[in-house]
């Protein structure tokens, strides 16, 4: 009985490894979105040149901001 036992716990070692990695990728939290991993846009505030003519827009608050 104890050879079978022996024989069997690296197959239930490895049952159990398996397991365990599938229910962390199933039931884990997700990472973040696609487009939130590499930030390649820099956007500077304002964008006119000095040169244009016409009033300048007051830059945006915070919560007027787009989070994209």
């Amino acid at each position: 009985m104890v050879t079978v036992a022996v024989l069997l716990l690296p197959g239930l070692g490895l049952l159990l490894f398996t397991m365990t990695y599938l229910e962390d990728r199933l039931f884990g939290d997700p990472g973040p979105p696609r487009h939130a991993r590499r930030r390649h846009l820099r956007l500077l505030p304002g964008g006119r040149s000095h040169h244009s003519p016409g009033p300048r827009p007051e830059p945006a608050r915070a919560s007027e901001r787009d989070a994209a």
